[in-house]
């Protein structure tokens, strides 16, 4: 069962933080007077239409809603810091701007930055940002449960070398990158398409950690434990900076830091009076630097007392994330290199991205559109694709 949570930027070293609320008036009221407005104006509008304008965005490109999305693509377009430095004049709200557009994993001065902005911040005020009780396996497991109620099977540690090695189907959906296609189809496919998948980009990895906690994260900003996602960067400045040496192969020293803090709404997730805490950061593609010391800096920044309620730590590099999900290649979470190219060439640029040179294989990964994201669309497509094509359609 989902929990709602609302979702907070921690902004300025004076311990202050901008607070992203499901009521636009309560967002609102914690910003500057002239970037209320302005806030106003630009959200209101998108998030009275959420249910078309996301019917659109997780969808592959398309004709849906054409004069909303033509609205949306006049702001989405921009480069995030573009967009936050034209439309507000207040440091503290560029800055949660900023730190919603570096969910790309994408430099904010690129094209097209502000569309992940712009799209978390709609999604916000829509239905908010949950976290699922008793963690995302519940959902997993959830889901499974339902698989197997069907008649499903599903098996598992039996990693699949070769298409070859599946049982006659009349569809076969992969949800793997370019990668490990190109792999397990081997002279499937041709010299071309396999050129073709070879050129896709994958993207900066990240590193993360998990904590237990002896106490709630002494935040310094008022508030903050009353929120479930946090963004730590302090200004538009230094996170664009972050974002810019992660995708060009350099260490930030002190890196835009997203934070989840679960058990504030999820009891199952500690034991009584105890508390789990998880974040990440973002690292060069396949980066082997150990990042514990400055995450953990990051949060004692902004929760000074933070490494005296610590437990016990966990930590996993990209490698580490990359061999326990293939798909993770070089610790790139988003299945690859999410900027402006590779939003419209996912994986390759075709009209029926989902389908492959084999007939009845289909691609279902966060590599295909609306690519990266907790929306399981990629997947919902494919197989909508894979009834069109089993059933003659």
């Amino acid at each position: 069962m989902p929990v709602a949570a609302t979702l907070e930027q921690i902004l300025a070293d004076d311990g202050t933080a901008v607070v992203v609320r499901r009521s636009i008036a309560e967002t609102c009221d914690g910003l500057g007077a002239r970037d209320a407005k302005r806030y106003r104006k630009l959200t209101e509008p998108f998030v009275e239409q959420a249910d078309d304008l996301m019917e659109a965005l997780l969808g592959p490109l398309g004709m849906r809603h054409p004069l909303l999305m033509t609205r949306f693509g006049r702001y989405a377009i921009q480069s995030a810091t573009g967009l936050a430095g034209r439309m507000f004049v207040e440091g503290r709200t560029r800055a949660m701007f900023a730190g919603l557009a570096a969910h790309s994993l994408v430099p904010l001065e690129f094209l097209a930055t502000s569309g992940y902005a712009l799209g978390l911040l709609i999604s916000a005020h829509a239905v908010g940002w949950p976290v699922a009780r008793g963690g995302s396996q519940a959902l997993a497991d959830a889901l499974a449960s339902y698989f197997r109620s069907l008649g499903g099977e599903i098996i598992t540690d039996h990693p699949v070398e070769s298409l070859a090695e599946l049982p006659a189907s009349r569809v076969v959906l992969c949800d793997v990158t370019p990668r490990q296609f190109i792999r397990i189809a081997g002279d499937k496919i041709s010299s071309g398409f396999r050129k073709r998948l070879s050129r896709y980009r994958y993207g900066p990895g990240v590193f993360k950690m998990d904590w237990a906690l002896s106490a709630p994260v002494p935040w310094h900003a008022k508030g903050c434990t009353e929120v479930g996602t946090l963004h730590l960067g302090g200004t538009i400045g230094e996170i664009a900076a972050g974002e810019r040496d992660s995708w060009n192969g350099r260490i930030h020293e002190k890196p835009y830091v997203l934070v989840v803090q679960p058990s504030l709404f999820d009891p199952t997730r500690a034991p009584a009076g105890k508390h789990t805490l998880w974040a990440y950061c973002h690292v060069p593609h396949g980066s082997t630097v150990d990042m514990r010391d400055r995450i953990e800096a990051q949060i004692e920044r902004y929760a000074p007392g933070f490494r005296d309620c610590i437990i016990a730590r966990s930590a996993m590099p990209p490698a580490a994330l990359e061999q326990r999900n293939a798909n993770l290649v070089g610790g790139d979470i988003a299945g690859g290199a999410a900027d402006l190219a590779q939003i419209f060439a996912r994986p390759v640029s075709v009209l029926h991205p989902y389908s492959t040179p084999i007939r009845s294989v289909y691609l279902c990964s966060s590599s295909t559109p609306p690519g990266v994201g907790v929306h399981g669309m990629c997947g919902y497509h494919a197989a909508q694709a894979a009834l069109r094509g089993s059933l003659g359609a």
